[in-house]
């Protein structure tokens, strides 16, 4: 399958691509594009920059997106000098032609951008990643971030650390990892730290001998130990006691445990993967967490998108979950009301997906009708159906994108500065306005910002002294 996007096709290259064995589909917009692709079928494409004015490149970037597409750009030489074109080949292409071009050098690289987008993993390009007995589902751009963070990690063995909000799907996204790496035959361990007792924790994780203290019959193997050849998860680091996390270290480092009433130490060869909603560059601070052990953890690191941030998502999660648990009714649920969409998408969702799984199941059941309104989820406060003037669409969207461009890039404030096109210091004040950092914080902090390199003047024509 062949997508050949272009304001002017080459009737030439196209009859050699169609001799070649290509079925071939012509688009001449990103619109055009999106409608002759299937989403889940891998495709090759060729897309001629040339044949676009620098105003319409910007309007490619939907169609390029593309995930299960391998595209070939052409262009000429002098296109070549432009740096929108260059970042377009440089973003989505796997490789570009100068024009004129020979029709058998173009067949050639679409063969092979076809067969490198053919090993994509399709559940994760489409946006539904299996794990286990869950899915995790999405299409937004930080969801299709998470899923392209998720390929390129599991082929490594180097421990991860995932951060986010409760649940935001930390473990689906351990689980996933570990279904993709050479391990997925290997045994995942999961356990939550945060839900042993302290005294408890140490035999939990390396087991202990017969005799190693009273009640001790027999031993018992760790849950690192159990983990041996596969995937170690654990959930909620940030709970972990201090002494525990001395012994984790010396196993990180050693790659050995040794059992509770043990003399010898027992090789154990696991890929660690660990998750926390705690803060943990604050807990170093005061001291209730080890910067060694942070940084043993944390050498690959993914920052899991609060559900508020994912827009859509809301909306197809929902349904996911409706159909998922539809059953769980003897009256048959056809969807949800405007008024639920409303509110679904006005809500906070401080428990972000795991919440969102809740209140629709409850729907389902509860639900008087065919249609799960507002009230059935129990969010009928979020439907007021005032009207919102341009103002407050205007801050709400200014609130989401910083809210994303810090997702992005971790909260690095001069990163997702230049990303939103203003200074560091509009971007601390925009952070202040809109709640999105601690209230409590001291002008201090914006000096800091300032001193350290603000950038000259923002796309909106703030200067960085506002």
């Amino acid at each position: 399958m062949l997508v050949y996007l272009s304001r002017s096709p080459d009737d030439t290259l196209v009859e050699h691509l169609t001799g070649c064995g290509w079925h071939v589909s012509i688009a001449r917009t990103s619109a055009e594009c999106a409608r002759v692709i299937r989403p889940d079928v891998p495709y090759a494409g060729i897309v001629d920059l040339s044949r676009y004015t620098a105003r319409e490149l910007g309007m490619l970037e939907t169609g390029l997106r593309q995930p299960l597409v391998g595209w070939v750009a052409l262009a000429s030489a002098d296109r070549l000098d432009e740096p929108d074109v260059r970042r377009l080949i440089r973003s989505y292409c796997f490789d570009y032609v100068k024009l004129p071009a020979s029709p058998p050098s173009v067949d050639y690289l679409l063969g092979h951008a076809f067969g490198m987008v053919s090993l994509t993993d399709l559940d994760l390009a489409t946006g539904v990643a299996s794990a286990g007995d869950d899915e995790m589902v999405g299409t937004c751009e930080a969801m299709q971030q998470l899923f392209r963070t998720i390929r390129k990690i599991a082929n490594t063995d180097a421990a991860v650390f995932i951060a986010g909000e409760s649940g935001t799907g930390k473990e689906l996204t351990a689980v996933a990892i570990h279904e993709r790496s050479p391990r997925r035959k290997e045994p995942f361990v999961a356990i939550n730290c945060g839900a042993i007792p302290h005294h408890l924790l140490q035999s939990e994780l390396f087991g202990y001998e017969r005799g190693a203290f009273t009640g001790a019959n027999q031993r018992k193997i760790g849950r690192v130990e159990a983990a041996n050849g596969g995937t170690l998860f654990l959930d909620e680091i940030g709970d972990l006691p201090l002494e525990s996390q001395a012994s984790l270290l010396r196993f990180l480092q050693e790659g050995k445990i040794e059992r509770l009433g043990g003399r010898e130490s027992v090789s154990v060869n696991v890929r660690v993967i660990s998750a926390t909603h705690v803060d943990l560059e604050g807990a170093m601070r005061d001291g209730r967490f080890r910067a060694d052990l942070f940084h043993r953890l944390c050498v690959l690191r993914i920052d899991e998108p609060p559900l508020r941030a994912r827009g859509k998502d809301i909306e197809i999660l929902a349904h996911h979950v409706l159909h998922k648990f539809k059953t769980d009714s003897a009256r048959k649920i056809r969807g949800f009301a405007p008024s639920a969409i409303e509110a679904m998408h006005k809500y906070g969702w401080p428990g972000n997906v795991r919440e969102l799984i809740n209140r629709v199941r409850r729907a389902i059941v509860m639900a008087e009708g065919k249609l799960i309104n507002a009230e059935d989820l129990d969010l009928a406060q979020f439907t007021d159906q005032e009207t919102m003037t341009l103002a407050q669409a205007r801050e709400a969207a200014e609130k989401r994108a910083i809210e994303a461009a810090l997702l992005r890039h971790r909260h690095r404030l001069n990163e997702a500065a230049i990303d939103l096109g203003i200074s560091r210091v509009t971007l601390y004040r925009l952070m202040g306005s809109h709640g999105l950092r601690d209230p409590a914080a001291s002008e201090e902090k914006l000096n800091e910002t300032d001193d350290a390199g603000a950038a000259p003047a923002s796309r909106e024509g703030k200067t960085a002294t506002e």
